[in-house]
């Protein structure tokens, strides 16, 4: 059982990066930190695929509302009350909202389909959301390692694969839970 969830992780771990980045995000690249500290994924890998699925799902985010105003989906998007916070940001800072858009609870998806609606040119949202990216997915990911070399000199070595994935899920659940009670706090 070890030896095939290792295994499973070392093969497919990475995919579930880029798909979990796609979709929610920090957890995700703060739980692949702590893996790749644990010598299950290899961090600079990590770091490429949270790269990679946050800039990709962005620039779709971003077409979609630049392409499809009046689908559904776009509409559905436009009606959250964050959706007239972020055109509002977009008019007075546009080059810090893209920078810091990974940042900012509450407007990872609407904030780039407001983008896409907005006057900002598709090269310029291309070029700053790629350097967001990177930003955001070394900063996550160094945050998981770090925390992995934390618990370790606490805890000593960690043993077993379901030992070290079950520190990790601890963590990502702790992250995630600051992070959105901060971003409540802020509300």
């Amino acid at each position: 059982m070890n030896a095939s969830l290792h295994q499973f992780i070392v093969d497919y771990g990475l995919w579930a990066v880029l798909g979990g980045t796609f979709l929610e995000g920090e957890s995700v690249v703060v739980f692949a930190g702590f893996l790749a500290h644990q010598h299950l994924l290899h961090l600079p890998y990590v770091m490429l695929c949270a790269f990679a699925g946050s800039f990709i799902a962005d620039q779709l985010l971003f077409f979609l509302g630049r392409r499809y105003r009046d689908h559904r989906f776009v509409r559905r998007i436009r009606e959250k009350p964050a959706f007239e916070r972020a055109l509002a940001a977009i008019d007075r800072y546009p080059h810090g909202f893209i920078l810091s858009l990974r940042f900012l609870y509450g407007l990872r998806t609407v904030g780039p389909v407001a983008l896409g609606m907005s006057r900002v040119p598709p090269l310029r949202f291309l070029v700053l959301n790629a350097i967001a990216a990177v930003i955001w997915a070394v900063c996550f990911s160094v945050v998981g390692y770090a925390f992995g070399q934390t618990i370790e000199s606490l805890l000593g070595r960690l043993h077993g694969v379901e030992t070290k994935l079950a520190v990790a899920l601890a963590i990502g659940v702790v992250i995630g839970l600051a992070y959105h009670l901060l971003a409540r706090r802020r509300r």
